[in-house]
């Protein structure tokens, strides 16, 4: 049983028999009164936000978990293929569960899967991924005074800002969290 102290982002509970992540939590001290905890949590299985206040002695049950590597195989229309990285096992994630983050999977793209109960519930993308840039118009001189930016195309399809300076066929480092350009690998060959 995890504790207010103990209670942080990250960790994943149960609450009413489904695992929960916690996204924000917050410590409020009232004056005389003992301290509260307020969290932001998310259902692993639906994605539903839920707010939950815990009170002084309150505790929550750690959510029986397990985190597994996985290798990304292919995409249909439905649902994104993985293979389990110790039993060679092929198991499918429907799309709508990945959040929007099937745009940055690309073939043997090594990833986390979490398991409740012995099913994947959730897959986490390495938080920074590198790919090659697929298209990119001409950066175009001009008014360059600030952080200009460009629409390119990776290869895996997904769209995302950059500077001027990247070009079709460069190797670019993304972070999948927030869906930005980090930094360019290389020169254009």
């Amino acid at each position: 049983m995890l504790t207010l102290n103990e209670i942080k982002p990250g960790k994943v509970i149960n609450v009413n028999g489904e695992p929960y992540t916690i996204i924000r939590a917050d410590h409020h001290k009232m004056g005389r009164g003992g301290a509260v905890l307020k969290t932001k949590l998310r259902n692993l299985i639906t994605g539903a936000v839920l707010e939950k206040t815990w009170q002084g002695n309150d505790r929550a049950e750690e959510a029986d978990v397990e985190k597994r590597k996985a290798t990304f195989m292919y995409l249909d229309s439905q649902f994104a293929n993985f293979m389990d990285s110790e039993t060679y096992e092929q198991f499918a994630v429907n799309l709508e569960d990945l959040g929007g983050k099937e745009k940055f999977l690309k073939d043997g793209l090594e990833v986390d899967v979490l398991y409740f109960q012995g099913r994947p519930v959730t897959v986490e993308l390495p938080i920074k991924v590198e790919y090659k840039v697929t298209q990119a118009p001409p950066g175009v001189r001009g008014n360059t005074a600030g952080n200009v930016m460009k629409q390119i195309e990776l290869e895996t399809g997904a769209k995302i800002n950059a500077p001027l300076f990247i070009n079709e066929g460069d190797i670019v480092r993304v972070n999948t969290d927030t869906e930005e350009y980090v930094e360019r690998i290389n020169e254009s060959k």
